[in-house]
C-alpha cells in the first residue's frame, strides 16, 4: 500500500510541475531539476531494491540512511542554486537602478536645456485681441 501511495505521490508531483510549466508558472531550467528527481524517485518507489543495493554497495548499513543522505545533498544543492540566482538577480537590479538614474539625470539636464529662460528673447507665439 505505501508503495502505491508513494507512486501516487510522485506522480501528483510531476504533474503540478508539468502544469506550472504550461502555465509558464515555472522555467524550464527549474522544471528539468524538478522532473529529474521526480522520476528518481518514482524509479525508487517502484524498484526499492535499487536502493538497497546501492546503500549495499556503498557500504551503508540501512537503505533510508542512503535516502536521506541523498535527500539532504539535493536539498544543499538546490538552496545554493537558488542563491546563486539570487545573487545574480540583485546584481541585475542594482546593475539597472544605477543605469536608470543616469538616464534620469540625462533627461533632467536635457529638460533644463530645453527650457526658455525669462528675458532671452523667445518667440510669445500669436497674440490674443
Amino acid at each position: 500500500m505505501s508503495l502505491l501511495m508513494g507512486s501516487i505521490v510522485v506522480v501528483a508531483i510531476l504533474f503540478f510541475v508539468f502544469e506550472m510549466l504550461r502555465r509558464q508558472k515555472l522555467r524550464e531550467k527549474y522544471a528539468v531539476l524538478w522532473i529529474v528527481i521526480g522520476i528518481g524517485t518514482l524509479l525508487l518507489s517502484a524498484f526499492p531494491s535499487l536502493l538497497e543495493e546501492a546503500s549495499g554497495l556503498i557500504g551503508i548499513q540501512v537503505p533510508a540512511n542512503l535516502l536521506f543522505i541523498m535527500t539532504l545533498i539535493l536539498l544543499v544543492g538546490v538552496c545554493l542554486h537558488l542563491s546563486r540566482e539570487q545573487s545574480q538577480a540583485e546584481d541585475e537590479v542594482r546593475i539597472l537602478c544605477e543605469e536608470l538614474a543616469l538616464l534620469r539625470a540625462d533627461l533632467a539636464d536635457i529638460r533644463s536645456q530645453l527650457e526658455v529662460k525669462p528675458g532671452q528673447g523667445s518667440d510669445p507665439g500669436p497674440q490674443n485681441p
